[in-house]
């Protein structure tokens, strides 16, 4: 995980901890738009309000700033998932999974677009996270899923492209959100449109997992 040069002090003041993240705030502000490729240190240190020296002080580099801002990300974008319970019901589980998703497509869109455009360019900095950490993770709760389509609970699925799906079904309303309020339009395009999209995907989700009866053959 990246460390701002900051927080290696010995003693870490209160006025250090908001420099950090007030330099973050400006970073996600840039790197959302223009991504990693596309950014400087001159623009995030115009949008924090500080000199570049000032700026480098607490981060060296334009990749620490990112580095610490992904790895944020991947900690808040995966706690749903890890909340994930293999005792729960199946189908509260992941009622609450899709809400939760959509809730942070809503709440942290700057967020969702450093991930994509992180992505897009072929993950150069995270790649190790994904292929481990990440993987983990989801194999671990991929187990979950076929525990409860063994024990009938579930229709059989492949866990990996129900993850994949629910993933990219909510996130797309943080990454295409101007796309999604533009064909809405004004009437359906304000804060209900997260509750109209979460009845949906239950649906579609919930719906789509039923254990499916054989009528007996007379």
């Amino acid at each position: 995980m990246a460390i701002p040069r900051a927080a290696k002090t010995q003693r870490r003041t209160r006025i250090q901890e908001e420099k950090e993240e007030q330099i973050l705030e400006a970073a996600l502000d840039v790197f959302s738009v223009s991504g990693f490729r596309g950014s400087t240190i001159d623009q995030i240190a115009e949008v924090a309000g500080m000199s570049k020296p000032n700026l480098l002080y607490y981060f060296r580099t334009k990749e620490a700033m990112h580095r610490a801002l992904i790895d944020r990300v991947l900690d808040t974008w995966l706690e749903p998932l890890r909340a994930f319970d293999a005792d729960g019901n199946p189908e509260s589980e992941i009622r609450s999974y899709i809400r939760r998703k959509l809730e942070m497509a809503r709440d942290f869109p700057r967020e969702s677009r450093l991930f994509a455009n992180e992505m897009l360019q072929g993950a150069p900095h995270v790649e190790d996270e994904l292929k481990g950490p990440l993987k983990e993770l989801v194999d671990e709760k991929a187990e979950v899923i076929r525990s409860w389509a063994k024990a009938g609970k579930i229709a059989k699925c492949d866990p990996y492209h129900l993850i994949f799906s629910i993933w990219s079904t909510t996130q797309h309303y943080a990454d295409f959100d101007v796309q999604v309020r533009a064909v809405l339009g004004q009437e359906h395009a304000g804060a209900g449109r997260f509750e109209d999209a979460a009845r949906f995907l239950e649906q579609l989700f919930i719906d789509g997992l039923k254990v499916k009866c054989v009528p007996n053959a007379s």
